[in-house]
Protein backbone atom coordinates (compact mmCIF):
# COMPACT_ATOMS: atom_id res chain seq x y z
CA UNK A 1 0.00 0.00 0.00
CA UNK A 2 1.72 3.29 -0.93
CA UNK A 3 2.16 5.92 1.94
CA UNK A 4 0.10 8.75 2.83
CA UNK A 5 1.62 10.85 5.39
CA UNK A 6 1.37 14.54 5.69
CA UNK A 7 5.42 15.36 5.06
CA UNK A 8 5.09 18.78 3.67
CA UNK A 9 3.04 22.03 4.25
CA UNK A 10 1.90 25.14 3.36
CA UNK A 11 3.70 25.05 -0.13
CA UNK A 12 1.92 26.02 -3.77
CA UNK A 13 2.06 25.03 -7.58
CA UNK A 14 3.15 27.99 -8.97
CA UNK A 15 0.89 26.63 -12.47
CA UNK A 16 1.17 29.20 -15.22
CA UNK A 17 3.97 30.97 -13.86
CA UNK A 18 7.34 31.95 -15.88
CA UNK A 19 9.73 29.39 -15.18
CA UNK A 20 13.70 30.07 -14.40
CA UNK A 21 14.09 29.27 -18.55
CA UNK A 22 11.78 31.92 -19.93
CA UNK A 23 12.01 34.32 -16.73
CA UNK A 24 14.55 36.20 -18.53
CA UNK A 25 15.76 35.83 -22.26
CA UNK A 26 19.16 36.62 -23.87
CA UNK A 27 22.41 35.28 -23.55
CA UNK A 28 23.70 38.32 -21.21
CA UNK A 29 20.59 36.68 -18.66
CA UNK A 30 23.14 33.79 -18.49
CA UNK A 31 26.35 34.82 -18.54
CA UNK A 32 25.76 37.37 -15.44
CA UNK A 33 22.79 35.06 -13.89
CA UNK A 34 22.71 34.70 -10.00
CA UNK A 35 19.94 32.18 -10.14
CA UNK A 36 21.23 28.74 -8.69
CA UNK A 37 19.32 26.48 -11.42
CA UNK A 38 20.73 28.78 -14.47
CA UNK A 39 24.14 27.92 -12.64
CA UNK A 40 23.48 24.45 -12.51
CA UNK A 41 22.85 24.08 -16.26
CA UNK A 42 25.65 25.78 -17.17
CA UNK A 43 28.11 23.57 -14.97
CA UNK A 44 26.04 20.79 -16.59
CA UNK A 45 26.62 21.34 -19.85
CA UNK A 46 30.53 22.43 -19.21
CA UNK A 47 30.99 19.28 -17.33
CA UNK A 48 29.67 16.99 -20.25
CA UNK A 49 31.90 18.61 -22.77
CA UNK A 50 34.82 17.45 -20.62
CA UNK A 51 32.78 13.79 -19.99
CA UNK A 52 32.56 13.88 -23.99
CA UNK A 53 36.56 14.98 -24.30
CA UNK A 54 37.83 12.83 -21.49
CA UNK A 55 35.81 9.71 -23.04
CA UNK A 56 36.99 10.17 -26.55
CA UNK A 57 40.36 10.08 -25.05
CA UNK A 58 39.23 6.79 -23.41
CA UNK A 59 38.23 5.18 -27.06
CA UNK A 60 41.66 5.92 -28.26
CA UNK A 61 43.50 4.53 -25.32
CA UNK A 62 41.56 1.36 -25.91
CA UNK A 63 41.99 1.66 -29.42
CA UNK A 64 45.53 1.28 -29.17
CA UNK A 65 45.57 -1.47 -26.43
CA UNK A 66 43.64 -3.79 -29.11
CA UNK A 67 47.07 -5.14 -30.34
CA UNK A 68 50.44 -5.25 -28.92
CA UNK A 69 52.73 -2.64 -30.53
CA UNK A 70 51.48 0.42 -32.60
CA UNK A 71 47.77 0.02 -33.63
CA UNK A 72 46.89 3.64 -33.82
CA UNK A 73 49.55 6.23 -32.09
CA UNK A 74 53.26 5.69 -31.15
CA UNK A 75 54.29 5.35 -27.37
CA UNK A 76 54.46 9.31 -26.39
CA UNK A 77 51.22 10.58 -27.58
CA UNK A 78 49.24 7.15 -26.09
CA UNK A 79 51.27 8.54 -22.41
CA UNK A 80 49.61 11.74 -23.70
CA UNK A 81 45.95 10.47 -24.35
CA UNK A 82 46.13 8.40 -20.82
CA UNK A 83 47.08 10.90 -18.82
CA UNK A 84 44.60 13.65 -20.00
CA UNK A 85 42.21 11.20 -20.01
CA UNK A 86 42.92 10.88 -16.16
CA UNK A 87 43.12 14.51 -15.70
CA UNK A 88 40.10 15.74 -17.60
CA UNK A 89 37.46 12.89 -16.12
CA UNK A 90 39.09 13.31 -12.52
CA UNK A 91 39.17 17.08 -12.32
CA UNK A 92 36.36 18.18 -15.12
CA UNK A 93 34.47 15.90 -14.37
CA UNK A 94 34.21 13.75 -11.90
CA UNK A 95 34.75 16.20 -8.95
CA UNK A 96 32.90 19.08 -10.19
CA UNK A 97 29.59 16.52 -11.68
CA UNK A 98 27.58 16.27 -9.18
CA UNK A 99 28.08 18.55 -6.61
CA UNK A 100 28.30 21.46 -9.37
CA UNK A 101 25.21 21.06 -11.75
CA UNK A 102 22.72 18.36 -9.76
CA UNK A 103 23.79 19.84 -6.52
CA UNK A 104 23.57 23.49 -7.81
CA UNK A 105 20.32 23.10 -9.15
CA UNK A 106 18.21 20.93 -6.66
CA UNK A 107 20.04 21.56 -3.13
CA UNK A 108 18.11 25.06 -2.54
CA UNK A 109 14.72 23.27 -3.67
CA UNK A 110 14.98 20.69 -1.37
CA UNK A 111 15.95 22.68 1.59
CA UNK A 112 13.50 24.92 0.92
CA UNK A 113 15.53 28.20 0.32
CA UNK A 114 15.07 30.92 -3.07
CA UNK A 115 19.03 30.27 -3.65
CA UNK A 116 22.04 29.35 -1.89
CA UNK A 117 23.97 31.67 0.30
CA UNK A 118 26.13 33.13 -1.93
CA UNK A 119 24.64 33.96 -5.26
CA UNK A 120 27.85 35.94 -6.49
CA UNK A 121 30.25 33.71 -4.98
CA UNK A 122 28.62 30.85 -7.21
CA UNK A 123 28.31 32.60 -10.39
CA UNK A 124 32.56 32.73 -9.95
CA UNK A 125 32.99 29.67 -8.96
CA UNK A 126 31.05 28.80 -12.18
CA UNK A 127 33.66 31.37 -14.29
CA UNK A 128 36.86 29.93 -12.54
CA UNK A 129 36.35 26.43 -13.40
CA UNK A 130 35.99 27.88 -16.85
CA UNK A 131 39.42 29.44 -16.71
CA UNK A 132 40.69 26.59 -14.63
CA UNK A 133 39.37 24.37 -17.68
CA UNK A 134 40.76 27.04 -20.52
CA UNK A 135 44.21 26.32 -19.06
CA UNK A 136 44.27 22.34 -18.87
CA UNK A 137 43.05 23.01 -22.75
CA UNK A 138 46.08 24.84 -23.42
CA UNK A 139 48.18 23.21 -22.12
CA UNK A 140 46.91 20.07 -24.32
CA UNK A 141 48.01 22.32 -27.81
CA UNK A 142 51.07 23.12 -26.07
CA UNK A 143 52.39 19.87 -25.50
CA UNK A 144 50.07 17.64 -23.70
CA UNK A 145 51.15 15.91 -20.44
CA UNK A 146 52.77 12.71 -20.19
CA UNK A 147 53.10 12.29 -16.27
CA UNK A 148 49.96 10.14 -15.80
CA UNK A 149 46.98 12.17 -13.93
CA UNK A 150 48.53 11.91 -10.40
CA UNK A 151 52.03 13.93 -12.11
CA UNK A 152 53.85 12.39 -10.10
CA UNK A 153 57.95 13.58 -9.50
CA UNK A 154 60.45 13.50 -10.18
CA UNK A 155 59.65 12.54 -13.77
CA UNK A 156 56.73 15.54 -13.79
CA UNK A 157 59.82 17.97 -12.50
CA UNK A 158 62.31 17.01 -16.00
CA UNK A 159 59.79 16.23 -18.96
CA UNK A 160 59.40 18.73 -21.47
CA UNK A 161 55.64 18.36 -21.71
CA UNK A 162 53.30 21.41 -20.56
CA UNK A 163 53.07 20.37 -16.88
CA UNK A 164 53.60 23.90 -15.78
CA UNK A 165 49.94 25.05 -17.51
CA UNK A 166 47.66 22.02 -16.52
CA UNK A 167 48.94 21.79 -13.02
CA UNK A 168 48.33 25.76 -12.76
CA UNK A 169 45.04 24.55 -14.51
CA UNK A 170 44.14 22.28 -11.95
CA UNK A 171 45.30 24.50 -9.07
CA UNK A 172 42.71 27.22 -10.12
CA UNK A 173 39.94 24.57 -10.52
CA UNK A 174 40.45 23.89 -6.91
CA UNK A 175 39.53 27.68 -5.60
CA UNK A 176 36.19 26.44 -7.83
CA UNK A 177 35.49 23.47 -6.14
CA UNK A 178 36.37 25.60 -2.23
CA UNK A 179 34.18 28.17 -3.04
CA UNK A 180 31.01 26.04 -3.91
CA UNK A 181 31.99 23.85 -0.80
CA UNK A 182 31.91 27.33 1.28
CA UNK A 183 28.49 27.83 0.01
CA UNK A 184 26.93 24.47 0.42
CA UNK A 185 27.80 24.72 4.09
CA UNK A 186 26.50 28.22 5.04
CA UNK A 187 23.11 26.85 2.68
CA UNK A 188 22.79 24.46 4.70
CA UNK A 189 23.13 25.72 8.03
CA UNK A 190 21.42 28.84 7.58
CA UNK A 191 18.74 28.40 4.41
CA UNK A 192 16.71 25.10 5.56
CA UNK A 193 12.99 25.63 5.79
CA UNK A 194 10.96 26.14 8.98
CA UNK A 195 11.00 22.90 11.17
CA UNK A 196 13.75 21.18 9.01
CA UNK A 197 16.24 20.05 11.40
CA UNK A 198 19.25 17.72 10.62
CA UNK A 199 17.67 15.02 11.29
CA UNK A 200 14.67 15.71 9.06
CA UNK A 201 16.88 17.05 6.11
CA UNK A 202 16.91 14.92 2.50
CA UNK A 203 19.83 12.36 2.08
CA UNK A 204 21.06 14.41 -0.66
CA UNK A 205 22.12 17.88 1.55
CA UNK A 206 24.03 14.93 4.13
CA UNK A 207 25.97 13.63 1.47
CA UNK A 208 26.41 17.60 -0.35
CA UNK A 209 27.54 18.49 3.17
CA UNK A 210 30.29 15.96 4.07
CA UNK A 211 31.73 16.55 0.59
CA UNK A 212 31.59 20.00 0.96
CA UNK A 213 34.00 20.03 4.01
CA UNK A 214 36.14 17.39 2.66
CA UNK A 215 36.69 20.18 -0.39
CA UNK A 216 36.88 22.98 2.27
CA UNK A 217 39.80 21.26 4.76
CA UNK A 218 41.56 18.91 1.83
CA UNK A 219 41.96 20.85 -1.68
CA UNK A 220 44.56 23.61 -0.39
CA UNK A 221 46.84 20.79 0.21
CA UNK A 222 46.78 19.71 -3.82
CA UNK A 223 46.91 23.40 -4.72
CA UNK A 224 50.12 23.85 -2.08
CA UNK A 225 51.53 20.84 -3.38
CA UNK A 226 51.17 21.70 -7.14
CA UNK A 227 52.43 25.33 -6.47
CA UNK A 228 55.72 23.64 -5.24
CA UNK A 229 56.23 21.43 -8.20
CA UNK A 230 54.95 24.67 -10.22
CA UNK A 231 58.51 26.27 -8.64
CA UNK A 232 60.87 23.24 -8.56
CA UNK A 233 60.07 23.26 -12.77
CA UNK A 234 60.35 27.23 -13.07
CA UNK A 235 62.55 27.97 -10.32
CA UNK A 236 65.01 25.03 -9.53
CA UNK A 237 63.75 24.86 -6.29
CA UNK A 238 64.76 21.31 -4.93
CA UNK A 239 61.92 20.20 -2.72
CA UNK A 240 60.88 16.76 -4.94
CA UNK A 241 63.79 15.86 -7.41
CA UNK A 242 66.34 13.83 -5.79
CA UNK A 243 69.10 15.97 -7.92
CA UNK A 244 68.27 18.96 -6.23
CA UNK A 245 68.24 17.40 -2.99
CA UNK A 246 64.46 16.51 -2.75
CA UNK A 247 62.14 13.76 -2.00
CA UNK A 248 60.00 12.44 -4.50
CA UNK A 249 58.16 10.65 -2.16
CA UNK A 250 56.85 13.58 -0.05
CA UNK A 251 55.02 14.24 -3.61
CA UNK A 252 53.03 10.94 -2.73
CA UNK A 253 52.07 11.91 1.00
CA UNK A 254 51.11 14.87 -0.36
CA UNK A 255 49.37 14.21 -3.31
CA UNK A 256 47.37 11.61 -2.04
CA UNK A 257 46.60 13.47 1.58
CA UNK A 258 44.53 15.30 -1.04
CA UNK A 259 43.49 12.57 -3.59
CA UNK A 260 42.30 9.75 -1.02
CA UNK A 261 39.66 11.93 0.82
CA UNK A 262 39.11 13.57 -3.27
CA UNK A 263 38.08 10.13 -4.04
CA UNK A 264 35.34 10.60 -1.53
CA UNK A 265 34.26 13.86 -3.19
CA UNK A 266 33.42 12.21 -6.06
CA UNK A 267 31.44 9.21 -4.65
CA UNK A 268 29.82 10.89 -1.63
CA UNK A 269 27.50 12.77 -3.66
CA UNK A 270 26.58 9.83 -5.88
CA UNK A 271 25.98 7.94 -2.37
CA UNK A 272 23.68 10.75 -2.01
CA UNK A 273 22.06 10.86 -4.96
CA UNK A 274 21.35 6.54 -4.84
CA UNK A 275 19.60 7.72 -1.30
CA UNK A 276 16.95 10.08 -3.07
CA UNK A 277 16.11 7.44 -5.97
CA UNK A 278 15.88 4.32 -3.83
CA UNK A 279 12.88 5.04 -1.45
CA UNK A 280 10.92 6.92 -4.27
CA UNK A 281 11.31 4.14 -6.81
CA UNK A 282 10.91 1.64 -4.07
CA UNK A 283 7.53 3.42 -2.72
CA UNK A 284 9.04 2.99 1.19
CA UNK A 285 10.82 5.49 3.29
CA UNK A 286 14.44 5.06 3.61
CA UNK A 287 15.20 2.40 6.05
CA UNK A 288 17.78 3.35 8.52
CA UNK A 289 17.85 7.45 7.35
CA UNK A 290 20.00 8.36 10.74
CA UNK A 291 22.77 5.61 9.65
CA UNK A 292 22.92 6.56 6.18
CA UNK A 293 23.52 10.67 7.07
CA UNK A 294 25.87 9.98 9.42
CA UNK A 295 27.95 7.03 7.49
CA UNK A 296 28.61 9.87 5.47
CA UNK A 297 30.46 12.16 7.38
CA UNK A 298 32.39 8.83 8.93
CA UNK A 299 33.39 8.50 5.64
CA UNK A 300 34.60 12.27 5.34
CA UNK A 301 36.78 11.76 8.52
CA UNK A 302 38.18 7.96 7.70
CA UNK A 303 38.69 9.50 4.38
CA UNK A 304 41.55 11.79 5.45
CA UNK A 305 43.37 9.05 7.53
CA UNK A 306 44.09 6.46 4.82
CA UNK A 307 45.94 8.00 1.98
CA UNK A 308 49.52 5.96 2.76
CA UNK A 309 47.61 2.75 1.25
CA UNK A 310 48.58 4.16 -1.85
CA UNK A 311 52.20 3.93 -1.20
CA UNK A 312 52.38 0.34 0.70
CA UNK A 313 55.63 0.11 -2.03
CA UNK A 314 56.77 3.22 -1.71
CA UNK A 315 59.49 2.25 1.22
CA UNK A 316 57.10 3.54 4.10
CA UNK A 317 57.83 2.18 7.90
CA UNK A 318 56.01 -1.67 8.67
CA UNK A 319 54.15 0.05 11.54
CA UNK A 320 52.66 2.41 9.01
CA UNK A 321 51.75 0.08 6.71
CA UNK A 322 49.96 -1.48 9.11
CA UNK A 323 48.11 1.14 10.10
CA UNK A 324 46.67 2.79 7.04
CA UNK A 325 46.04 -1.01 6.13
CA UNK A 326 44.16 -1.17 9.22
CA UNK A 327 42.45 2.17 8.55
CA UNK A 328 41.15 1.21 5.06
CA UNK A 329 39.27 -1.90 6.01
CA UNK A 330 37.51 0.78 8.82
CA UNK A 331 36.42 3.50 5.84
CA UNK A 332 34.41 0.23 4.53
CA UNK A 333 32.19 -0.18 6.61
CA UNK A 334 30.07 3.10 6.83
CA UNK A 335 29.93 2.48 3.05
CA UNK A 336 28.37 -1.14 3.71
CA UNK A 337 26.43 0.46 6.34
CA UNK A 338 24.80 2.50 3.33
CA UNK A 339 24.59 -0.33 1.22
CA UNK A 340 23.20 -2.45 3.85
CA UNK A 341 20.27 0.28 4.73
CA UNK A 342 19.52 0.74 0.81
CA UNK A 343 18.84 -2.91 -0.23
CA UNK A 344 16.87 -3.10 3.36
CA UNK A 345 14.77 0.23 1.82
CA UNK A 346 14.27 -2.22 -1.62
CA UNK A 347 12.94 -5.21 0.77
CA UNK A 348 9.40 -5.76 0.13
CA UNK A 349 9.16 -2.65 -1.83
CA UNK A 350 6.76 -1.96 -4.71
CA UNK A 351 9.88 -1.86 -7.06
CA UNK A 352 9.34 0.68 -10.18
CA UNK A 353 12.02 -0.10 -13.12
CA UNK A 354 12.79 2.97 -14.19
CA UNK A 355 15.62 4.88 -15.72
CA UNK A 356 16.58 6.24 -12.68
CA UNK A 357 16.06 3.29 -10.28
CA UNK A 358 18.29 0.93 -12.62
CA UNK A 359 20.89 3.49 -12.36
CA UNK A 360 20.61 3.62 -9.18
CA UNK A 361 20.65 -0.64 -9.08
CA UNK A 362 23.98 -0.43 -11.63
CA UNK A 363 25.29 1.81 -9.09
CA UNK A 364 24.26 -1.03 -6.30
CA UNK A 365 25.92 -3.73 -8.41
CA UNK A 366 28.84 -1.49 -9.39
CA UNK A 367 29.80 0.16 -6.09
CA UNK A 368 29.56 -3.20 -4.42
CA UNK A 369 32.54 -4.71 -6.27
CA UNK A 370 34.61 -1.54 -6.34
CA UNK A 371 34.31 -1.74 -2.73
CA UNK A 372 34.92 -5.11 -2.79
CA UNK A 373 37.84 -5.27 -4.84
CA UNK A 374 39.27 -2.16 -2.50
CA UNK A 375 39.61 -4.34 0.30
CA UNK A 376 42.08 -6.73 -1.86
CA UNK A 377 44.06 -3.91 -2.24
CA UNK A 378 44.17 -2.75 1.52
CA UNK A 379 45.53 -6.29 2.38
CA UNK A 380 49.69 -5.67 2.36
CA UNK A 381 50.19 -9.07 1.23
CA UNK A 382 47.80 -8.79 -2.12
CA UNK A 383 48.71 -5.57 -2.64
CA UNK A 384 52.33 -6.22 -3.29
CA UNK A 385 51.83 -8.12 -6.16
CA UNK A 386 48.91 -6.21 -7.46
CA UNK A 387 50.10 -2.90 -7.01
CA UNK A 388 50.18 -0.76 -10.13
CA UNK A 389 48.85 -3.68 -12.18
CA UNK A 390 45.35 -3.50 -14.62
CA UNK A 391 43.64 -4.74 -10.97
CA UNK A 392 44.00 -1.21 -9.68
CA UNK A 393 42.87 0.44 -12.73
CA UNK A 394 39.57 -2.25 -12.76
CA UNK A 395 38.84 -1.25 -9.00
CA UNK A 396 38.99 2.35 -9.50
CA UNK A 397 36.64 2.72 -12.42
CA UNK A 398 34.08 0.44 -10.64
CA UNK A 399 33.75 2.94 -7.71
CA UNK A 400 34.50 6.69 -10.14
CA UNK A 401 32.62 5.30 -13.21
CA UNK A 402 30.30 2.50 -11.79
CA UNK A 403 29.65 4.41 -8.75
CA UNK A 404 30.01 7.74 -9.43
CA UNK A 405 29.27 8.31 -13.12
CA UNK A 406 26.52 5.76 -12.51
CA UNK A 407 24.79 7.77 -9.62
CA UNK A 408 25.24 10.82 -11.89
CA UNK A 409 23.15 9.65 -15.12
CA UNK A 410 20.66 8.55 -12.44
CA UNK A 411 19.98 11.57 -11.05
CA UNK A 412 20.21 13.35 -14.44
CA UNK A 413 17.43 11.28 -15.40
CA UNK A 414 15.91 11.42 -12.06
CA UNK A 415 15.54 15.28 -11.93
CA UNK A 416 15.64 15.86 -15.93
CA UNK A 417 12.32 16.16 -15.83
CA UNK A 418 12.19 18.72 -12.81
CA UNK A 419 15.10 20.86 -14.46
CA UNK A 420 13.89 20.98 -18.12
CA UNK A 421 10.13 20.18 -17.66
CA UNK A 422 10.27 17.80 -20.70
CA UNK A 423 9.98 13.67 -20.23
CA UNK A 424 12.52 11.64 -22.35
CA UNK A 425 12.11 8.70 -24.15
CA UNK A 426 11.73 5.73 -21.17
CA UNK A 427 12.42 2.95 -23.87
CA UNK A 428 15.62 4.65 -25.27
CA UNK A 429 16.81 5.27 -21.52
CA UNK A 430 16.57 1.77 -20.85
CA UNK A 431 18.53 0.42 -24.16
CA UNK A 432 20.85 2.90 -23.49
CA UNK A 433 21.24 1.85 -19.74
CA UNK A 434 21.36 -1.87 -20.82
CA UNK A 435 24.36 -1.16 -23.34
CA UNK A 436 26.41 1.20 -21.14
CA UNK A 437 26.12 -1.30 -18.00
CA UNK A 438 26.74 -4.72 -20.31
CA UNK A 439 29.71 -2.53 -21.97
CA UNK A 440 31.28 -1.37 -18.75
CA UNK A 441 31.65 -4.58 -17.58
CA UNK A 442 32.79 -5.72 -20.73
CA UNK A 443 35.44 -3.25 -20.53
CA UNK A 444 36.73 -3.29 -17.37
CA UNK A 445 35.58 -6.85 -15.36
CA UNK A 446 38.08 -8.18 -17.81
CA UNK A 447 40.87 -6.02 -16.56
CA UNK A 448 40.39 -7.33 -12.89
CA UNK A 449 41.84 -10.75 -14.90
CA UNK A 450 44.28 -8.91 -16.62
CA UNK A 451 46.07 -7.31 -13.20
CA UNK A 452 45.97 -10.62 -11.43
CA UNK A 453 47.91 -11.97 -14.43
CA UNK A 454 50.49 -9.55 -13.99
CA UNK A 455 49.77 -6.76 -16.75
CA UNK A 456 51.10 -3.29 -15.52
CA UNK A 457 48.82 -1.07 -15.84
CA UNK A 458 50.13 2.50 -17.95
CA UNK A 459 52.27 0.29 -20.27
CA UNK A 460 52.23 0.80 -24.14
CA UNK A 461 53.48 -2.52 -25.61
CA UNK A 462 52.23 -5.84 -23.83
CA UNK A 463 52.83 -9.60 -24.41
CA UNK A 464 50.59 -11.38 -26.82
CA UNK A 465 49.37 -13.28 -24.14
CA UNK A 466 47.15 -10.60 -22.23
CA UNK A 467 46.05 -9.76 -26.17
CA UNK A 468 42.82 -11.34 -26.12
CA UNK A 469 42.00 -10.12 -23.07
CA UNK A 470 42.81 -6.30 -23.84
CA UNK A 471 40.88 -7.16 -26.71
CA UNK A 472 37.49 -7.93 -25.34
CA UNK A 473 37.76 -4.85 -22.81
CA UNK A 474 38.59 -2.61 -26.00
CA UNK A 475 35.06 -3.71 -27.47
CA UNK A 476 33.45 -3.55 -24.76
CA UNK A 477 35.05 0.11 -24.68
CA UNK A 478 32.96 0.88 -27.75
CA UNK A 479 29.54 -0.25 -26.42
CA UNK A 480 29.96 1.67 -23.55
CA UNK A 481 30.90 4.67 -25.67
CA UNK A 482 27.69 3.69 -27.95
CA UNK A 483 25.80 3.65 -24.79
CA UNK A 484 26.41 6.84 -23.53
CA UNK A 485 26.04 8.39 -27.20
CA UNK A 486 22.59 7.58 -27.49
CA UNK A 487 21.29 8.99 -23.90
CA UNK A 488 22.68 11.95 -25.01
CA UNK A 489 21.16 12.00 -28.29
CA UNK A 490 17.59 11.24 -26.83
CA UNK A 491 18.09 13.84 -23.85
CA UNK A 492 18.71 16.31 -26.34
CA UNK A 493 15.52 15.31 -28.60
CA UNK A 494 13.14 15.46 -25.30
CA UNK A 495 14.08 19.16 -25.29
CA UNK A 496 12.31 19.40 -28.60
CA UNK A 497 9.70 16.81 -28.70
CA UNK A 498 9.98 15.58 -25.16
CA UNK A 499 6.49 15.20 -23.39
CA UNK A 500 5.64 17.98 -21.12
CA UNK A 501 6.31 17.01 -17.73
CA UNK A 502 4.02 17.04 -14.62
CA UNK A 503 5.26 18.66 -11.58
CA UNK A 504 6.14 15.39 -9.65
CA UNK A 505 6.28 12.74 -12.29
CA UNK A 506 7.99 10.25 -10.05
CA UNK A 507 5.80 11.06 -7.07
CA UNK A 508 8.91 12.09 -4.92
CA UNK A 509 7.90 13.05 -1.34
CA UNK A 510 10.58 16.35 -0.99
CA UNK A 511 10.49 19.78 -1.59
CA UNK A 512 11.35 20.12 -5.27
CA UNK A 513 8.38 18.12 -6.60
CA UNK A 514 5.71 20.31 -5.01
CA UNK A 515 6.54 23.24 -7.42
CA UNK A 516 6.01 23.10 -11.24
CA UNK A 517 8.37 21.98 -13.75
CA UNK A 518 10.53 23.52 -15.28
CA UNK A 519 10.44 25.44 -11.59
CA UNK A 520 10.19 29.38 -11.37
CA UNK A 521 12.68 31.80 -11.02
CA UNK A 522 12.05 32.36 -7.30
CA UNK A 523 11.16 28.52 -6.42
CA UNK A 524 8.94 28.90 -3.91
CA UNK A 525 6.03 31.59 -3.64
CA UNK A 526 5.73 31.09 -0.15
CA UNK A 527 8.19 29.58 3.00
CA UNK A 528 7.25 25.93 2.81
CA UNK A 529 7.63 24.24 6.21
CA UNK A 530 8.81 20.64 6.89
CA UNK A 531 6.90 18.98 9.47
CA UNK A 532 7.86 15.24 9.09
CA UNK A 533 10.99 13.10 7.45
CA UNK A 534 11.58 13.92 4.06
CA UNK A 535 10.51 10.51 2.72
CA UNK A 536 7.38 10.13 4.53
CA UNK A 537 5.39 10.35 1.02
CA UNK A 538 2.85 13.37 1.46
CA UNK A 539 1.04 12.33 -1.71
CA UNK A 540 -0.21 8.68 -3.41
CA UNK A 541 2.32 7.49 -5.15
CA UNK A 542 0.95 3.90 -6.09
CA UNK A 543 1.88 4.21 -10.04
Amino acid sequence: MAAKVDAISNVEMQVGEESYLTAKKGLKSWLFTLDHKRIGIMYLGSVMFAFLLGGLMALLVRLELLTPGKTIVGPKTYNQLFTLHGAIMVFLFIIPSIPASLGNFVLPLLLGAKDVAFPRLNLASYYIYVFGAIFCVYSIIAGAVDTGWTFYTPYSSTTDTSVISMTLGVFILGFSSIFTGLNFIATIHKLRAPGMTWSKMPLFCWGIYATSVIQVMATPVLGITLLLLVMERALGVGIFDPQLGGDPVLFQHFFWFYSHPAVYIMILPGMAIISEIIPVFSRKTIFGYRAIALSSVAIAIIGFLVWGHHMFTSGQSELATMIFSMLTFLVAIPSGIKVFNWVATMYKGRIVLRAPMLYALSFLFLFTIGGLTGIFLGAIAVDIHLHDTYFVVAHFHYVMMGGTAMAFFGGLHYWWPKMTGKMYSEKLAKIAWAITFIGFNMTFLTQFALGSQGMPRRYYNYLDQFQPLHAFSSVGSWFLGLGFLLMVLYLLASLRSGEKAQANPWGGATFEWTISSPPPEHNFHHQPVAKRGPYEYSVEVGR
